[in-house]
């Protein structure tokens, strides 16, 4: 009789206990929280579940050696599918976001978030012990180039998540507060000058530099939602309703009014944590909030202890793209950010997303394991 024991350990060793275990706690609230919103899109999600977790262990079998190897191809490839996209690419619903290869189509944006906190790491740890401030400006336009083309799209949400595990990778690798801080003034005096400008700036005919009339339109809707309530201003009225009507403890597990009566759009995707809040309550929300701390604890964890700078980089920015999805995801459906389209991580309905935060979970372990063995 053969033991199965060999096989079940080689089947595990790659895998980290206490990541893995927050993570399926996750995917456990997440089929049962589609089970109430979209319970016709279980078996698809089901096959998105299984593909996301067997591309995480394949990932986090291999040592992160072989992940530097692929950094700088993984990046060009990246780069040549989106130029691809605006020459070639399929246009849906006003964007132009998806390539046909044939046998299926292809979103090469959501490649960048893997491949471009690759490529940044790969740039350091080439650098190392000689960077100068010439290697962080080589490391901005290597960050630039994709996010250009993502927003060209245009996709908003997809180029602020490349651009978030780009810049983590540019200030984990030591960028320095001297740089850091005039942006963030300048991007408070912007928002500032938003707030108290809004009667003025907000007007139909004027345009935005950089940004296209639905992009305007949201961030207009934002600051008054009740200025389009039917229109741009919907999403973010039906959103905190849901929230508010939660209260502590939650109206019950498939007994949300706002979900079931069809008045909160997109409950199945980018909403999903307002179907959360009014069905379990706020102790529904703490209780995914517990888990995306954890998970974003071990991942900077694994970080700390990584044992060379490319490691270190690359597990840093990793866990901050979870925190990136969390905060913009929670902070559109809460009503204090703009609706761009970024999904609740391994909660949200789809299978791209999906595969791509998982494959983030894999480098972590691959990374763990590296440190285990040796």
């Amino acid at each position: 009789m053969i033991d199965p024991r060999p096989y079940l350990k080689r089947l595990v060793l790659p895998l980290d206990p206490f990541l893995f275990g927050v993570l399926m706690g996750i995917l456990g609230l997440a089929a049962l929280m589609m089970l109430s919103a979209s319970p016709e899109r279980m078996e698809a999600q089901a096959i998105n579940t299984g593909v996301a977790l067997s591309a995480m262990w394949l990932v986090a079998s291999q040592p992160p050696q072989r992940l530097h190897s692929f950094a700088l191809p993984l990046y060009l490839l990246g780069v040549v599918l989106l130029i691809a996209v605006k020459l070639f690419g399929e246009v849906s619903k006003g964007a132009q976001r998806w390539l046909d290869i044939g046998i299926t189509r292809i979103q090469p944006s959501e490649l960048m978030k893997i491949a471009m906190p690759l490529m940044l790491a790969w740039y350091f740890q080439k650098r190392e012990g000689s960077l100068q401030v010439r290697d962080f400006l080589v490391a901005a336009l290597l960050l630039a180039m994709p996010v250009a083309l993502i927003l060209k799209q245009p996709d908003l949400g997809t180029a602020l998540l490349v651009l978030s595990s780009g810049l983590f990778v540019i200030y984990f690798a030591g960028l320095s507060w001297k740089l850091i801080v005039p942006v963030v003034m300048l991007a408070l005096i912007g928002v500032s000058a938003i707030l108290v400008y809004q009667q003025d700036i907000c007007v139909p005919d004027l345009k935005w530099p950089g940004l296209h009339d639905y992009q305007k339109h949201r961030v207009c809707t934002l600051l008054d939602p009740s200025s389009d309530p039917r229109g741009k201003g919907f999403h973010t009225i039906q959103s905190t309703i849901a929230i508010g009507s939660g209260g502590v403890l939650g109206k019950g597990w498939r007994d949300g009014t706002q979900t079931h009566l069809d008045f909160l759009p997109e409950r199945h995707t980018d909403f999903i944590l307002a179907v959360i809040s009014e069905e379990l309550g706020l102790i529904g929300v703490i209780g995914i909030l517990l888990l995306y701390c954890l998970l974003i604890a071990r991942g900077l964890m694994i970080a700390a202890n990584a044992p060379n700078l490319f490691s270190r980089l690359l597990a840093g920015a990793i866990t901050m793209i979870f925190f990136t999805y969390a905060f913009v995801n929670m902070g559109m459906v809460a009503g204090i950010l703009p609706i761009v389209g970024v999904p609740l991580p391994m909660i949200s309905y789809g299978g791209t997303a999906l595969v791509t935060l998982c494959l983030g979970c894999g480098i972590l372990m691959s990374i763990q394991g590296q440190r285990r063995r040796a």
